[in-house]
Protein backbone atom coordinates (compact mmCIF):
# COMPACT_ATOMS: atom_id res chain seq x y z
CA UNK A 1 0.00 0.00 0.00
CA UNK A 2 1.16 3.44 -0.56
CA UNK A 3 0.22 6.51 1.12
CA UNK A 4 -0.31 10.28 0.11
CA UNK A 5 -0.09 13.31 2.62
CA UNK A 6 -1.82 13.38 5.88
CA UNK A 7 -5.34 14.50 5.37
CA UNK A 8 -6.84 14.73 9.11
CA UNK A 9 -6.83 13.01 12.37
CA UNK A 10 -9.44 10.51 14.06
CA UNK A 11 -10.50 10.37 16.85
CA UNK A 12 -7.62 8.78 18.72
CA UNK A 13 -5.61 11.38 16.89
CA UNK A 14 -4.16 9.43 14.78
CA UNK A 15 -3.05 11.02 11.72
CA UNK A 16 -4.94 9.92 7.90
CA UNK A 17 -3.39 9.37 4.88
CA UNK A 18 -4.74 8.81 1.20
CA UNK A 19 -4.09 5.79 -0.43
CA UNK A 20 -2.59 6.59 -3.48
CA UNK A 21 -2.70 2.93 -4.93
CA UNK A 22 -0.75 -0.16 -4.22
CA UNK A 23 2.60 -1.88 -5.18
CA UNK A 24 3.98 -5.19 -5.32
CA UNK A 25 7.97 -4.42 -4.37
CA UNK A 26 9.15 -1.15 -1.97
CA UNK A 27 10.66 -0.16 -6.13
CA UNK A 28 7.16 0.05 -7.40
CA UNK A 29 5.75 1.76 -4.12
CA UNK A 30 8.72 4.48 -4.63
CA UNK A 31 7.76 4.70 -8.08
CA UNK A 32 4.22 5.63 -7.93
CA UNK A 33 4.75 8.08 -4.81
CA UNK A 34 7.15 9.72 -6.81
CA UNK A 35 4.47 10.28 -9.51
CA UNK A 36 1.92 11.46 -7.22
CA UNK A 37 4.45 13.79 -5.68
CA UNK A 38 5.62 15.08 -8.95
CA UNK A 39 1.58 16.00 -10.31
CA UNK A 40 -1.30 14.53 -7.18
CA UNK A 41 -4.59 13.14 -8.54
CA UNK A 42 -7.59 13.03 -7.23
CA UNK A 43 -7.21 9.96 -5.21
CA UNK A 44 -11.03 9.16 -5.19
CA UNK A 45 -11.41 9.30 -8.95
CA UNK A 46 -8.15 7.37 -8.91
CA UNK A 47 -10.38 4.68 -7.93
CA UNK A 48 -12.61 4.22 -10.54
CA UNK A 49 -12.38 1.36 -12.29
CA UNK A 50 -12.79 0.10 -16.08
CA UNK A 51 -16.41 -0.94 -15.35
CA UNK A 52 -17.36 2.22 -13.73
CA UNK A 53 -15.78 4.62 -16.35
CA UNK A 54 -17.49 2.60 -18.79
CA UNK A 55 -20.70 2.98 -17.74
CA UNK A 56 -19.49 6.94 -17.10
CA UNK A 57 -18.97 6.94 -20.44
CA UNK A 58 -22.03 5.37 -21.81
CA UNK A 59 -23.91 8.31 -20.04
CA UNK A 60 -22.33 10.73 -20.95
CA UNK A 61 -20.57 10.02 -24.23
CA UNK A 62 -21.82 7.59 -25.84
CA UNK A 63 -25.02 8.83 -26.78
CA UNK A 64 -23.52 11.65 -28.75
CA UNK A 65 -22.41 8.82 -31.18
CA UNK A 66 -23.82 7.43 -33.71
CA UNK A 67 -26.46 4.61 -33.14
CA UNK A 68 -23.94 2.01 -35.40
CA UNK A 69 -21.21 3.43 -33.53
CA UNK A 70 -22.28 3.52 -30.25
CA UNK A 71 -23.83 -0.54 -30.53
CA UNK A 72 -20.28 -1.90 -31.69
CA UNK A 73 -18.29 -0.15 -29.16
CA UNK A 74 -20.76 -1.17 -26.35
CA UNK A 75 -20.09 -4.94 -27.49
CA UNK A 76 -16.43 -4.85 -27.63
CA UNK A 77 -16.44 -3.93 -23.87
CA UNK A 78 -17.13 -8.35 -23.59
CA UNK A 79 -13.62 -8.48 -24.41
CA UNK A 80 -12.23 -6.34 -21.81
CA UNK A 81 -14.79 -7.75 -18.93
CA UNK A 82 -11.36 -9.20 -17.62
CA UNK A 83 -10.46 -6.08 -16.20
CA UNK A 84 -13.68 -4.83 -15.69
CA UNK A 85 -12.97 -4.24 -11.96
CA UNK A 86 -9.70 -2.97 -12.24
CA UNK A 87 -8.39 0.98 -11.44
CA UNK A 88 -8.68 2.36 -14.87
CA UNK A 89 -5.25 4.21 -13.76
CA UNK A 90 -3.45 1.15 -13.08
CA UNK A 91 -4.38 -0.64 -16.28
CA UNK A 92 -1.25 -0.57 -18.81
CA UNK A 93 -0.54 -0.86 -22.25
CA UNK A 94 0.08 -4.56 -22.53
CA UNK A 95 -3.23 -5.14 -20.65
CA UNK A 96 -5.14 -3.47 -23.38
CA UNK A 97 -3.07 -4.81 -26.24
CA UNK A 98 -4.07 -8.50 -24.47
CA UNK A 99 -7.45 -8.44 -25.06
CA UNK A 100 -7.27 -7.16 -28.52
CA UNK A 101 -4.83 -9.99 -29.16
CA UNK A 102 -6.68 -13.17 -27.19
CA UNK A 103 -10.10 -11.74 -28.55
CA UNK A 104 -10.10 -14.53 -31.40
CA UNK A 105 -11.97 -12.42 -33.62
CA UNK A 106 -11.43 -10.41 -37.27
CA UNK A 107 -9.68 -7.03 -38.14
CA UNK A 108 -13.05 -5.53 -37.59
CA UNK A 109 -13.83 -6.76 -34.26
CA UNK A 110 -10.13 -5.76 -33.23
CA UNK A 111 -10.57 -2.61 -34.66
CA UNK A 112 -13.56 -1.51 -32.51
CA UNK A 113 -11.93 -2.69 -29.10
CA UNK A 114 -8.85 -0.22 -29.99
CA UNK A 115 -11.56 2.47 -30.56
CA UNK A 116 -13.00 1.43 -27.73
CA UNK A 117 -10.02 2.04 -25.21
CA UNK A 118 -8.85 5.29 -27.63
CA UNK A 119 -12.77 6.81 -26.37
CA UNK A 120 -11.89 5.62 -22.56
CA UNK A 121 -8.50 6.71 -22.66
CA UNK A 122 -9.63 10.22 -23.38
CA UNK A 123 -12.64 9.98 -21.48
CA UNK A 124 -10.54 9.42 -18.65
CA UNK A 125 -7.78 12.28 -19.78
CA UNK A 126 -10.64 14.74 -19.18
CA UNK A 127 -11.50 13.73 -16.04
CA UNK A 128 -7.85 13.71 -14.71
CA UNK A 129 -7.58 10.01 -14.21
CA UNK A 130 -4.98 9.58 -16.57
CA UNK A 131 -2.14 11.23 -17.32
CA UNK A 132 -1.33 9.80 -20.54
CA UNK A 133 -3.37 7.67 -23.25
CA UNK A 134 -1.59 4.19 -24.01
CA UNK A 135 -4.38 3.84 -26.40
CA UNK A 136 -2.42 5.29 -28.98
CA UNK A 137 0.04 2.68 -28.42
CA UNK A 138 -2.07 -0.22 -29.66
CA UNK A 139 -2.23 -1.96 -33.08
CA UNK A 140 -4.96 -3.92 -34.41
CA UNK A 141 -5.13 -6.20 -37.44
CA UNK A 142 -4.41 -4.36 -40.80
CA UNK A 143 -7.56 -4.83 -42.73
CA UNK A 144 -7.27 -7.24 -45.71
CA UNK A 145 -7.42 -6.32 -49.59
CA UNK A 146 -11.15 -6.39 -50.16
CA UNK A 147 -12.47 -9.02 -52.63
CA UNK A 148 -15.51 -7.34 -54.01
CA UNK A 149 -15.31 -6.10 -57.20
CA UNK A 150 -16.98 -3.69 -59.76
CA UNK A 151 -19.45 -5.02 -61.90
CA UNK A 152 -18.14 -5.56 -65.44
CA UNK A 153 -19.60 -4.08 -68.49
CA UNK A 154 -20.95 -7.50 -69.61
CA UNK A 155 -22.93 -7.87 -66.22
CA UNK A 156 -24.23 -4.90 -66.13
CA UNK A 157 -25.94 -5.22 -69.74
CA UNK A 158 -27.27 -8.56 -68.16
CA UNK A 159 -29.20 -6.55 -65.96
CA UNK A 160 -30.68 -4.26 -68.27
CA UNK A 161 -31.24 -6.86 -70.30
CA UNK A 162 -33.45 -8.81 -67.76
CA UNK A 163 -35.02 -5.03 -66.67
CA UNK A 164 -38.76 -7.07 -67.01
CA UNK A 165 -37.78 -9.43 -64.20
CA UNK A 166 -39.15 -8.51 -60.94
CA UNK A 167 -36.83 -6.55 -58.71
CA UNK A 168 -34.35 -6.63 -61.08
CA UNK A 169 -34.81 -2.47 -61.29
CA UNK A 170 -33.31 -2.37 -57.47
CA UNK A 171 -29.89 -3.55 -59.26
CA UNK A 172 -30.38 -1.04 -61.33
CA UNK A 173 -31.06 1.52 -59.00
CA UNK A 174 -28.50 0.37 -56.46
CA UNK A 175 -25.68 0.63 -59.25
CA UNK A 176 -27.08 4.44 -60.61
CA UNK A 177 -27.43 5.69 -57.29
CA UNK A 178 -24.36 4.27 -54.53
CA UNK A 179 -26.93 3.67 -51.89
CA UNK A 180 -25.90 1.00 -49.31
CA UNK A 181 -28.52 -1.84 -49.14
CA UNK A 182 -29.22 -0.90 -45.78
CA UNK A 183 -29.98 2.79 -46.51
CA UNK A 184 -32.13 2.14 -49.34
CA UNK A 185 -33.96 -0.76 -47.26
CA UNK A 186 -34.73 2.18 -44.96
CA UNK A 187 -35.87 4.49 -47.37
CA UNK A 188 -38.66 6.46 -46.89
CA UNK A 189 -40.65 7.92 -50.06
CA UNK A 190 -40.69 10.82 -48.01
CA UNK A 191 -36.78 10.81 -48.68
CA UNK A 192 -38.09 10.94 -52.36
CA UNK A 193 -38.29 14.32 -54.09
CA UNK A 194 -39.28 13.58 -57.76
CA UNK A 195 -40.17 16.94 -58.67
CA UNK A 196 -36.66 17.82 -57.54
CA UNK A 197 -34.83 14.49 -58.49
CA UNK A 198 -33.26 13.79 -55.50
CA UNK A 199 -32.95 10.43 -52.63
CA UNK A 200 -32.16 11.97 -49.19
CA UNK A 201 -31.21 9.34 -46.50
CA UNK A 202 -27.73 7.65 -45.35
CA UNK A 203 -26.17 5.86 -42.62
CA UNK A 204 -22.78 5.17 -40.11
CA UNK A 205 -20.99 8.66 -40.62
CA UNK A 206 -21.91 12.39 -40.01
CA UNK A 207 -20.40 12.62 -43.69
CA UNK A 208 -22.56 9.79 -44.96
CA UNK A 209 -26.14 11.02 -42.88
CA UNK A 210 -28.73 13.03 -44.47
CA UNK A 211 -26.62 13.34 -47.72
CA UNK A 212 -28.61 14.13 -50.90
CA UNK A 213 -28.14 11.90 -54.47
CA UNK A 214 -29.69 13.20 -57.76
CA UNK A 215 -31.76 10.53 -59.28
CA UNK A 216 -29.96 9.40 -62.33
CA UNK A 217 -32.41 9.99 -65.73
CA UNK A 218 -31.87 5.95 -66.75
CA UNK A 219 -33.51 5.21 -63.48
CA UNK A 220 -36.11 7.61 -62.92
CA UNK A 221 -39.06 5.12 -64.45
CA UNK A 222 -37.95 2.92 -61.69
CA UNK A 223 -37.98 5.12 -58.81
CA UNK A 224 -41.36 6.78 -60.22
CA UNK A 225 -42.63 3.23 -60.27
CA UNK A 226 -41.75 2.32 -56.65
CA UNK A 227 -43.56 5.42 -55.85
CA UNK A 228 -47.38 4.56 -56.80
CA UNK A 229 -46.89 1.36 -54.86
CA UNK A 230 -48.16 1.26 -51.59
CA UNK A 231 -46.63 1.45 -48.29
CA UNK A 232 -44.32 4.16 -46.68
CA UNK A 233 -41.36 2.79 -47.14
CA UNK A 234 -39.62 2.88 -50.82
CA UNK A 235 -38.95 -0.71 -50.88
CA UNK A 236 -42.52 -2.84 -50.01
CA UNK A 237 -43.31 -6.19 -50.47
CA UNK A 238 -46.60 -7.04 -50.53
CA UNK A 239 -47.66 -3.56 -49.35
CA UNK A 240 -45.11 -3.87 -46.36
CA UNK A 241 -41.34 -2.66 -45.44
CA UNK A 242 -39.25 -4.75 -46.87
CA UNK A 243 -36.61 -5.73 -44.59
CA UNK A 244 -33.15 -6.37 -45.38
CA UNK A 245 -32.82 -10.38 -44.80
CA UNK A 246 -36.12 -10.31 -46.95
CA UNK A 247 -34.22 -8.45 -49.50
CA UNK A 248 -31.30 -10.24 -49.69
CA UNK A 249 -33.26 -13.55 -50.19
CA UNK A 250 -34.61 -11.59 -52.99
CA UNK A 251 -31.32 -10.46 -54.36
CA UNK A 252 -30.13 -14.45 -54.20
CA UNK A 253 -32.53 -15.74 -56.57
CA UNK A 254 -32.55 -12.91 -59.10
CA UNK A 255 -28.75 -12.59 -59.76
CA UNK A 256 -29.00 -16.33 -59.84
CA UNK A 257 -31.95 -16.08 -62.15
CA UNK A 258 -29.88 -13.39 -64.97
CA UNK A 259 -26.60 -15.08 -64.44
CA UNK A 260 -24.57 -13.18 -61.92
CA UNK A 261 -22.43 -13.38 -58.67
CA UNK A 262 -22.53 -10.08 -56.97
CA UNK A 263 -23.12 -8.52 -53.69
CA UNK A 264 -25.25 -5.50 -53.51
CA UNK A 265 -22.44 -3.30 -51.65
CA UNK A 266 -20.34 -4.13 -55.01
CA UNK A 267 -23.17 -1.73 -57.00
CA UNK A 268 -21.94 0.85 -54.78
CA UNK A 269 -17.95 0.13 -55.77
CA UNK A 270 -19.36 -0.03 -59.29
CA UNK A 271 -21.05 3.36 -58.69
CA UNK A 272 -18.19 5.22 -57.39
CA UNK A 273 -15.54 3.43 -59.87
CA UNK A 274 -17.78 4.28 -62.99
CA UNK A 275 -17.94 8.41 -61.80
CA UNK A 276 -14.07 7.94 -61.25
CA UNK A 277 -13.58 6.60 -64.45
CA UNK A 278 -16.04 9.03 -66.45
CA UNK A 279 -13.93 12.01 -64.83
CA UNK A 280 -16.56 13.03 -62.61
CA UNK A 281 -15.36 15.59 -59.70
CA UNK A 282 -14.03 14.14 -56.67
CA UNK A 283 -15.89 15.96 -54.38
CA UNK A 284 -19.20 15.33 -55.59
CA UNK A 285 -18.26 11.57 -55.14
CA UNK A 286 -17.19 12.12 -51.87
CA UNK A 287 -20.95 13.62 -51.05
CA UNK A 288 -23.09 11.53 -53.06
CA UNK A 289 -20.84 8.29 -52.04
CA UNK A 290 -20.99 10.02 -48.33
CA UNK A 291 -17.04 9.95 -47.55
CA UNK A 292 -14.97 12.44 -46.32
CA UNK A 293 -12.66 14.02 -48.69
CA UNK A 294 -8.82 13.53 -47.86
CA UNK A 295 -8.42 17.03 -49.14
CA UNK A 296 -8.49 19.96 -46.97
CA UNK A 297 -9.68 22.40 -49.39
CA UNK A 298 -12.10 20.19 -51.10
CA UNK A 299 -13.18 19.11 -47.22
CA UNK A 300 -13.86 22.39 -46.15
CA UNK A 301 -14.09 25.19 -49.18
CA UNK A 302 -15.39 23.23 -51.81
CA UNK A 303 -19.62 23.40 -51.21
CA UNK A 304 -21.45 21.57 -54.38
CA UNK A 305 -24.75 22.41 -55.72
CA UNK A 306 -27.84 20.22 -56.51
CA UNK A 307 -27.06 20.77 -60.16
CA UNK A 308 -23.65 19.63 -60.17
CA UNK A 309 -24.38 16.43 -58.16
CA UNK A 310 -26.63 16.14 -60.94
CA UNK A 311 -24.46 16.83 -63.91
CA UNK A 312 -21.79 14.58 -62.03
CA UNK A 313 -24.23 11.62 -62.10
CA UNK A 314 -25.08 12.10 -65.60
CA UNK A 315 -21.87 11.46 -66.52
CA UNK A 316 -22.50 7.80 -66.36
CA UNK A 317 -23.62 6.42 -69.66
CA UNK A 318 -24.44 2.97 -71.02
CA UNK A 319 -20.52 3.76 -72.16
CA UNK A 320 -19.16 0.36 -73.46
CA UNK A 321 -22.24 -1.73 -73.33
CA UNK A 322 -22.98 -3.28 -76.08
CA UNK A 323 -27.06 -2.91 -76.35
CA UNK A 324 -28.45 -4.25 -78.87
CA UNK A 325 -25.29 -4.87 -80.77
CA UNK A 326 -24.78 -1.29 -80.88
CA UNK A 327 -21.30 0.09 -78.84
CA UNK A 328 -22.82 3.33 -77.96
CA UNK A 329 -22.78 6.24 -75.44
CA UNK A 330 -25.57 8.13 -74.06
CA UNK A 331 -23.49 11.34 -75.34
CA UNK A 332 -21.87 10.49 -78.49
CA UNK A 333 -22.99 11.09 -81.94
CA UNK A 334 -22.90 8.65 -84.52
CA UNK A 335 -21.26 9.00 -88.17
CA UNK A 336 -23.83 6.80 -90.29
CA UNK A 337 -24.53 7.61 -93.73
CA UNK A 338 -22.33 10.51 -93.88
CA UNK A 339 -24.56 12.01 -91.33
CA UNK A 340 -23.87 12.81 -87.83
CA UNK A 341 -26.91 11.68 -86.03
CA UNK A 342 -27.45 11.37 -82.42
CA UNK A 343 -28.95 7.88 -81.32
CA UNK A 344 -31.96 7.86 -78.59
CA UNK A 345 -32.47 5.66 -75.23
CA UNK A 346 -35.70 4.67 -74.27
CA UNK A 347 -36.05 1.99 -71.57
CA UNK A 348 -32.54 0.39 -72.55
CA UNK A 349 -32.66 0.28 -76.17
CA UNK A 350 -31.26 2.35 -78.82
CA UNK A 351 -33.80 4.40 -80.86
CA UNK A 352 -32.19 5.43 -84.55
CA UNK A 353 -34.22 8.59 -86.20
CA UNK A 354 -36.98 7.73 -88.73
CA UNK A 355 -34.54 8.06 -92.09
CA UNK A 356 -32.06 5.23 -90.93
CA UNK A 357 -34.48 3.03 -89.98
CA UNK A 358 -36.75 3.12 -92.85
CA UNK A 359 -39.51 3.57 -90.94
CA UNK A 360 -41.90 6.39 -90.35
CA UNK A 361 -41.67 6.79 -86.82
Amino acid sequence: MVRGGVYGYDERGYPKFDIIGYAETREEGNMLLAEYNRNPWDVDRAKITLGELFELWKEKKAPKLGKSNRVSLCSGMKYCAKLWGQAYKTIKAFQMQECIDHCGKSYSTQSVIKNLWGHLDRFALELDIITRCYSELLTSAPIPPTSRERFTDTEIKKVWDNQHIPWVDTILILLYSGWRISELINMKKSDVDLEVGIMTGGIKTKAGKNRIVPIHSLIRPYIEKRMKEPGEYFLSFEGKHCLIDRYRNIWKCITEQIGIQKTPHECRHTFESILDSAGANRRCIDLMMGHVSKDTGNRVYNHKTIAELKAAIELITLTKLHFVGVYAMLTMVLPINGKRLAPCFYQGAILLPPDLTGEGG
